[in-house]
C-alpha cells in the first residue's frame, strides 16, 4: 500500500508541474460549453419545436430553454469525461518516452501495482476536471432554465464518477501500447474528434443510419451518454404540462433517453450494469496487459 500511495502522489505531482497542460485542461470544459451553446444550441432548440409542431403542441420558452440546457449539459458531459481522461493519463506513456519506466521498473514494484498508481492518478486529476464541466454545466442550467431536482443532481455527480472511471480505464488500455508523444497526440485528436458522435453526444443515435445504429448500440460510451441524456431530461420532460401522451415516446427516443436494443428498451438500469461492467473490464484487460508486458520485457 505504501508502494502505490508514493507512486500514486508522484504521478499526480507529474501532471500538475505542467501548469499548461492542467490550465488547458482545466478550461476545455468552458471552451466546449460556449461552443456548445454557440453552435448546438439553436440545432437543438430548431429540433423541439419541429417536434412539438407535428403534434401541434407549444411549449414555454422557459421550458424549451431547460430541455435544450439538459441536452447541452448532458452532451458537454458524456464527451468532456472521456476526453479528457486520455489528457490526464499520458504521464504512463511520457514515462516510457523518456526511459524513466525503466528505473522503476528495476525497483521491487509489482507491475500491478505500478499500473494502478498510474490509473488512481489519472481518476484523481479527470474527475477535478469533470466536476469543474458539472458544476459549469449546473450553472448554465440556472441561467437558461433551471429543470433539474435533487436527484437528478446527484444521478449526475454519480454518472460523472463512474464515467471517469470508465474513461481512464479505456485510456489506460490504449496507452499501454504507445511509446511517444507523437502516438499520444494522434490518439487524442482521434479520440477527440470522433467519440463524441459515436457515442450520441452530437446527434442523437435515432438520427443515423438503421445499420450504424445497431453498431452504435455495442458501444459503451452510447450508454453513458443514455445515463446523462436521463438524469438531465426527465424531470424536464416530465415537468412539461398537458403534453400529448403520443408525444412522449418519439421524444424520449429523439433524445436517447429511451433505448432500443434490437427491438428491446434498454432500462436506465440495464445501462448502469453494463456501463459499470464495461469499466471493470476494461481496468482488468489494462492490468493484465501491464503485467504481461513487464514480465515480458523481463
Amino acid at each position: 500500500m505504501t508502494q502505490l500511495s508514493l507512486l500514486t502522489k508522484r504521478n499526480i505531482k507529474m501532471f500538475f508541474k505542467d501548469k499548461v497542460m492542467f490550465f488547458t485542461s482545466l478550461i476545455t470544459p468552458a471552451i466546449l460549453l460556449v461552443l456548445y451553446a454557440t453552435f448546438l444550441a439553436r440545432v437543438f432548440k430548431d429540433s423541439f419545436v419541429s417536434q412539438f409542431s407535428e403534434f401541434n403542441f407549444a411549449v414555454s420558452n422557459k421550458t424549451l430553454n431547460s430541455l435544450v440546457g439538459g441536452q447541452l449539459v448532458s452532451s458537454l458531459l458524456s464527451v468532456t469525461t472521456i476526453t479528457v481522461a486520455f489528457c490526464s493519463n499520458t504521464l504512463m506513456v511520457q514515462d516510457k518516452a523518456n526511459s524513466t519506466i525503466k528505473d522503476i521498473s528495476v525497483s521491487p514494484v509489482k507491475p500491478s501495482i505500478l499500473a494502478l498508481s498510474y490509473f488512481i492518478a489519472s481518476v484523481f486529476v479527470t474527475l477535478i476536471i469533470s466536476f469543474t464541466a458539472l458544476f459549469l454545466g449546473l450553472g448554465y442550467l440556472a441561467i437558461v432554465g433551471w429543470g433539474l431536482s435533487f436527484l437528478d443532481v446527484v444521478m449526475l455527480i454519480v454518472d460523472t464518477i463512474l464515467a471517469v472511471l470508465f474513461g481512464t480505464a479505456l485510456s489506460s488500455v490504449i496507452h499501454s501500447f504507445l511509446s511517444s508523444q507523437g502516438q499520444i497526440s494522434a490518439v487524442g485528436t482521434i479520440v477527440s474528434a470522433g467519440y463524441g458522435f459515436i457515442c450520441g453526444a452530437y446527434m442523437p443515435i435515432a438520427s443515423f443510419s438503421s445499420f450504424l445504429q445497431k453498431i452504435i448500440m455495442f458501444l459503451p460510451g452510447t450508454y453513458l451518454t443514455n445515463l446523462f441524456r436521463i438524469h438531465a431530461l426527465n424531470t424536464p420532460i416530465s415537468n412539461i404540462e398537458n403534453l400529448p401522451p403520443e408525444v412522449l415516446p418519439s421524444l424520449k427516443q429523439g433524445l436517447d433517453i429511451e433505448l432500443k436494443f434490437f427491438n428491446t428498451t434498454v432500462s436506465p438500469l440495464a445501462s448502469f450494469i453494463i456501463f459499470a461492467c464495461s469499466t471493470l473490464l476494461f481496468l482488468g484487460l489494462y492490468i493484465l496487459i501491464t503485467t504481461l508486458k513487464n514480465k515480458k520485457s523481463k
